[in-house]
């Protein structure tokens, strides 16, 4: 009788143990372990300034060169180096003047000799003419004197224009700045004991020591910008402004980009940027309402931009579009509005459809109080 009492009893304890690990797998199923605690936050409504951004290189206004207005003279003195701040009228070269100032005496003598020889024929022809209305000359004669009069006056008006030449090669001599600015190369040619040619540069100086910037903008960007609106730059670590001073005419035929320029005022004088370097340059436009959102939560993914949002504790991936880059904020033009709920920080370690945690969550729109340091 023991023996078949015991059986039912043995195969109700087997039965439980057995099914006592199915439990706790079904309840292992049914809450699955979250893949990162979040926070959630929701886009912040702000006033921005629908900015335009631009790359672009650093240029001259404009160049002056400066070269040698006479020649076979030898250069004696150099007085600017490249770097040199100058000014309209200052030497900044200077040729020898022994031959130049020999030539002036020279010419002098020939409007002297010029001169005596005038005074000789004005007062022949003066003779001639009175002596001719009492009979004693003839027309031919009068005529002879009245022209070697008029050659006396050429003769000396040659010596005159001649001397007048000289003087201009002695002032020339000296080679001066034709503008204030600052000089940006000095040629091989402007070495101290040299001979050079007319024509032949010696200098190279940007004029009034201004610059500009060339960006180049979309075709789409270009109708947005207009002459003196404001050009932010950021050059290491400092902000630097300029004003807009016109637009090409014409887009690039390969580009399809326009070219605005910009002056940069004061910056080739204070060496603030350099001829040639490259900048990033941002157009001040007008105000506008954006969504934003903190770049922590927005993730790149196969060339587009993703954020994620949470229902039931799982995760959503929804594309979005950007707008402009604010700071520690990014504007969203597309996607979602302003009363989605979005992971605030750590999407890049998520996909779609994870389980998460929610610790907290923002419904002020205050980026700073959602995303702690």
């Amino acid at each position: 009788m023991t023996h078949h009492f015991a059986t039912p009893l043995l195969i109700t304890l087997t039965l439980a143990l057995i099914a006592s690990p199915v439990k706790a797998a079904d309840k292992a199923v049914a809450a699955p372990k979250a893949a990162l605690t979040v926070t959630l936050i929701k886009p912040e409504t702000r006033n921005v300034t629908n900015a335009i951004s631009a790359n672009g290189t650093v240029a001259a206004w404009q160049e002056a060169s400066v070269s040698a207005e006479v020649s076979g003279l030898r250069l004696t003195e150099v007085n600017a180096q490249v770097g040199d701040v100058v000014k309209k009228g200052q030497v900044l070269a200077r040729f020898s003047q022994e031959t130049l100032n020999a030539e002036i005496v020279a010419s002098k003598a020939q409007v002297a000799e010029a001169q005596a020889s005038f005074e000789e024929a004005r007062a022949n022809a003066d003779r001639a003419r009175e002596l001719a209305k009492q009979g004693f000359y003839s027309n031919q004669a009068i005529s002879q004197a009245t022209a070697q009069e008029k050659a006396a006056i050429a003769r000396l008006e040659a010596a005159k224009a001649n001397l007048a030449l000289q003087n201009i090669r002695l002032a020339h001599s000296d080679v001066r700045a034709p503008d204030s600015g600052v000089i940006t190369a000095r040629s091989a040619s402007a070495a101290l004991g040299s001979v050079v040619a007319a024509g032949v540069e010696l200098f190279r100086m940007t004029r009034q020591g201004r610059l500009e910037w060339r960006g180049e903008v979309t075709s789409n960007e270009l109708p947005a910008i207009t002459r003196g609106s404001t050009v932010t730059f950021i050059i290491d670590g400092r902000r630097m402004t300029g004003k807009v001073r016109q637009m090409a005419p014409n887009l690039d035929a390969q580009t399809r980009n326009g070219i605005v320029y910009v002056d940069l005022a004061n910056a080739g004088l204070n060496g603030t940027v350099k001829v040639g370097q490259f900048l990033r340059g941002e157009f001040a436009g007008a105000s506008k309402t954006a969504l934003v959102l903190p770049a922590s939560s927005v993730v790149q993914r196969d060339g587009f931009a993703y954020v994620f949002v949470c229902k039931d504790n799982k995760v959503s991936q929804i594309k979005v579009t950007l707008g402009q880059r604010l700071g520690t904020a990014v504007e969203i033009l597309s996607g979602v509005d302003a009363s989605t709920a979005v992971v605030a920080a750590g999407a890049a370690f998520l996909t779609d459809g994870d389980t998460v945690k929610v610790i907290a969550q923002s419904n002020d729109g205050d980026l700073a109080k959602a995303v702690k340091p």
